[in-house]
This record gives C-alpha cells, structure tokens and sequence, in this order.
C-alpha cells in the first residue's frame, strides 16, 4: 500500500476536523515514504501548515469557494470530460465495476470519479499499476493544477504532488496559455448560469442516487478509512479500507 497517495487524498477532502488531526500523520508519511521530491513535499508542507493554523470555519470556506462553487475546479473527474452528460453516468457505472474488481466497495453517496477517492483507490494497487493509472488522468490533473496556480492557492501543491507521482508530464505552455485566456466561472453571474442547467440524474442505486457532489459524509467515509500499517499510531482516525 502506497501510503503518499492516501495524504494527497485526505489532503484533498473538505476540511474536517479529523483532516487536521491528521495533519502531523500526513506530514511523516511523506518524509518515511519519500516518493516526491523535496521541493513538492516543502509546497505540501506548507499547505497543511496553513490548514493547521487557520480557523477551521475558514478553511471549510476556502476549500467550498473553491471546489463547490467554480465549475472548473471540480474534483469529479468525468464531469472535465463528459461535463453532465449521460456519458458520465456510464463511465462511473464502468469505473465502479472496476474498484470493486480489485476490492473497493464504496459507501452509498461516494461518486467514483471523486479525485480523493481515485487516489485512495491509487493507494491500494502496487506501486507502477498506481502510476499508470493516474498517467491517465495526467490532463485533467494539470489543468486543475494551472486553474489553482492562477487562483494562487495553496491546494496547487496537491495537484503538484500528483503530477510528481504520474509517470509522463504534460506540455506546460499551451496549458498555461489556456488557462490564462479563461473566463472565471465563480462569478455571481456564472453561479446564476449553473444553477439554471438542468441538473443530469444518474439512475444506478450503486452510485447512490442523484448525481452531486458526496459531500461530507463521503469525505468522512475517505478519512475513516485513512491508516498506517505500521509504526507509531497518529492522532487521525483509522480503519481498515472496506
């Protein structure tokens, strides 16, 4: 078990109190692990300690006026490529049928494409499998990434991490020239805009019903499930993956 791609998934969640107990945890298994270079683990570093000493009301706000309210942030994979479409509907069918081939059942309202449970699903393959899986989600990675770095905002350094893990880079010019000709979509008026499309349903009961992000109790079912497997017991709390 790949214990990096665990933190950078908790590091990803809203920011529950458990997230910020785990933080110290988070922090020695990079160092124990040593899969990122220094200078990716210094950005992580630095971002928890942000999340470490601001109020946790704030961060909660930060972290929703970020991944909640900017369309362009989501941390659903297939919504970057399939938007609401029914396509998306089919290929998280598909993508849950493969975690639970390889033993990751999924509490009732966790959509599969969810970015923090990807990479927890990443933490239970060996090592080069974990690797080129996440090659393919390398351009939605890096665009999240260079959305963020526009945003300056200090999450940029998780999705930096990821980048670190995948095996193949992406092209960094045309992206940034991408990114810097957007228009925000966290505006009051862009907000207005999304919230008069019709929402797409999915009808599999697998997936837990309507399409959405899962919220906290999914965040919470990702951070019951982080663990160390050994060493000295940290302050989060651990379980077992399901």
């Amino acid at each position: 078990m790949t214990m990096t791609f665990k933190v950078l998934s908790a590091l990803l969640l809203y920011p529950e109190q458990e997230v910020v107990d785990s933080l110290g945890e988070m922090a020695a298994i990079l160092d124990r692990e040593r899969l990122l270079p220094p200078p990716v683990r210094a950005d992580l570093l630095e971002l928890m300690n942000t999340l470490a000493q601001s109020e946790l009301m704030e961060a909660q706000a930060t972290y929703v006026s970020l991944f909640d309210q900017s369309r362009s942030l989501s941390l659903h994979l297939f919504e970057h490529i399939h938007g609401e479409s029914r396509d998306r509907g089919q290929a998280m069918v598909d993508l849950l049928a493969h975690y639970r081939s390889k033993g990751l059942d999924l509490a009732t309202g966790e959509l599969p494409d969810y970015l923090p449970l990807f990479l927890e699903f990443l933490s239970m393959q060996p090592l080069e499998v974990a690797r080129n899986l996440l090659g393919e989600t390398a351009d939605i990675v890096s665009l999240l990434r260079a959305r963020l770095e526009k945003r300056q905002s200090p999450y940029a350094a998780v999705l930096r991490a990821i980048e670190a893990m995948a095996p193949d880079q992406v092209e960094a010019g045309a992206l940034q020239e991408t990114v810097a000709a957007e228009t925000p979509d966290d505006t009051p008026e862009a907000l207005d805009r999304t919230w008069e499309e019709a929402p797409v349903t999915f009808n599999d009961a697998s997936l837990g019903g309507a399409s959405g992000a899962p919220g906290c109790s999914a965040a919470a079912a990702i951070v019951e499930r982080f663990a160390v497997p050994s060493g000295p017991p940290g302050r989060g709390p651990a379980a077992g993956a399901k």
